[in-house]
């Protein structure tokens, strides 16, 4: 597939403030693990200098913001910043409040925090605009997109208006879709080819390119790993697809934590990673990423996905292959969400056990929001992905094993290697800090803990190896979470004792 050409860089690594760290960054002097809202805008420079990143992730949405970030770059960071310029060089891309979801109060302040970095930059003489891009999180419908750019160029023609800048006004803002449901990520072809019409309606042309954003922390927690890592996969080469027919080119991005639950992307799994989703041409660089392995590790780390993403080419899936991908999604997507559902209390117990590193706003999702199937109440992904961890009961283990009895049964075994090559590996990896004897403790409690054992039990027989601990490392991990697991029971805070384990295994959740 021949490579497309616009007249911007696009970058490689997006480094984003997810809490999924267990350590300090290596620049706090005070060596606390939680980031406060001030702290961010150097962590934002640290990130491009110390790091190589190419591109922060500004996160507006249910999270506290420096709305002055640009100006504070600027100002603390000039000399910096004049060389590698925003906007040019490296990017900020605010994750904007989705207002159909959060009260859109805040997405005015965005605005004009874009705005006025404009007016800035203008002043100091450096690329401008240096925030043009923003991300739109769970997208599912293309007007949302174009809602958006309407109503900030409403906002940027009133504020030229009001203040009668001399400089051509800046109205346009491009829009990034961050697709999460699962439904929504197999059928995103649909979203991008609405989007690509409306677009030609509203400006008479169709968007230079496109960044389609795809989630993966969320579809695990609503569907479970291997639904979500096949509706990625489908999402991806949807993308291509469209990109084929409209003319329009694409640079997906996925968003992806460490553990294989939420990605499985660190300084150890890239060629791994690469392999499993070659064409995204950016990836996100988590907190746990950032400061959860040897510094030097990780900045080789992203100097290597700088390189590579680029030379990554997408495998595009037939109608039968995409097919048969949503009759897995659903096997697997069913055992997981009804253990979910009937260990939802265990789950939100622990979790408020799980230590904040950032300074989030009162949030509690709806289980199964993209898919309609009650109103369980979780925690998000990070903090929900900690817990069973704490418990070692990883949830990359939960369902998979029925699941592939009855993929056995329905002579799918071919798709499920085409869609998810490293399925075997990451089980071997989850499987490292999988407690059983808890798994027993908590199978005379509820039936739904029973079922994960029967998950355990057909992995094992799958693979061909027995799951649990490998190495000391290991062993350390799993006598934690049976520490863990016997104060929690007797009522007593194992907050030190998560932190301890989450060091084991180099990720909060």
């Amino acid at each position: 597939m021949k490579k497309p050409q616009i007249k911007r860089k696009i970058p490689a690594t997006m480094a984003t403030q997810h809490p999924d760290n267990v350590s300090a960054p290596f620049w706090k002097e005070n060596k606390d693990p939680f980031i406060s809202t001030i702290e961010e805008v150097e962590e934002a420079f640290r990130s491009y200098r110390d790091y190589m990143c190419e591109e922060y992730m500004w996160d507006w949405e249910g999270k506290h913001v420096d709305e002055a970030v640009v100006d504070k770059l600027f100002t603390t960071y000039y000399t910096f910043f004049k060389k590698r310029q925003l906007g040019k060089d490296m990017f900020l891309t605010f994750r904007l409040p989705n207002i159909w979801l959060e009260k859109g109060y805040r997405i005015a302040r965005a605005y004009m925090a874009i705005l006025t970095s404009v007016d800035f930059s203008n002043a100091l003489k450096v690329a401008s605009p240096p925030v043009f891009e923003v991300i739109l999180p769970m997208t599912d419908k293309a007007e949302k997109l174009i809602y958006l750019q309407k109503t900030f160029a409403q906002i940027a023609k009133f504020k030229d208006k009001a203040f009668g800048e001399k400089v051509k006004v800046f109205d346009y803002l491009r829009v990034i879709p961050l697709i999460e449901g699962i439904n929504e990520l197999v059928s995103s072809k649909k979203i991008l080819l609405d989007y690509v019409r409306l677009h030609k309606k509203e400006y008479k042309s169709p968007p230079e390119y496109l960044r389609p954003f795809i989630a993966r922390s969320d579809p695990a927690l609503n569907a479970g790993l291997v639904s979500a890592t096949i509706a990625a996969k489908i999402a991806l080469s949807e993308f291509y697809k469209f990109s084929e027919e409209s003319k329009v080119p694409v640079f997906p991005i996925i968003g992806v934590g460490a553990l294989p639950f939420r990605g499985g992307l660190s300084p150890y799994t890239l060629k791994n990673f690469l392999d499993e989703y070659s064409g995204i041409r950016t990836v996100t660089i988590q907190s746990a990423f950032r400061y959860d392995y040897p510094a030097e590790e990780s900045r080789k780390a992203v100097r290597y996905l700088n390189k590579m993403l680029k030379a990554g080419s997408p495998k595009l899936y037939s109608l039968t292959d995409i097919k048969n991908g949503k009759r897995l999604i659903s096997i697997f997507s069913n055992y997981y969400c009804k253990t979910i559902e009937e260990i939802a209390g265990t789950i939100n117990s622990l979790s408020e056990h799980i230590p904040r590193r950032r300074e989030r706003m009162l949030h509690i999702g709806l289980f199964g929001y993209s898919r309609g199937i009650g109103k369980k109440r979780l925690p998000r992904a990070i903090t929900f992905t900690a817990a069973l961890y704490s418990l070692g009961i990883p949830p990359e283990l939960i369902g998979v094993g029925r699941g592939i009895r009855e993929m056995i049964k329905k002579k799918l075994d071919r798709e499920l290697k085409i869609f998810y090559k490293n399925l075997i590996p990451d089980m071997i990896m989850a499987g490292s800090y999988l407690n059983k004897e808890n798994l027993y403790f908590l199978s005379k409690t509820e039936k739904a803990w029973s079922g994960i054992a029967e998950d355990i039990k057909l992995i094992e027989e799958f693979i061909g190896r027995e799951l649990g601990p490998t190495d000391t490392r290991h062993f350390i991990h799993r006598n934690i979470t049976s520490n863990i697991y016997f104060l929690w029971k007797e009522k007593k805070d194992p907050k030190e004792q998560i932190i301890e384990a989450a060091r084991l295994r180099q990720s909060l959740g």
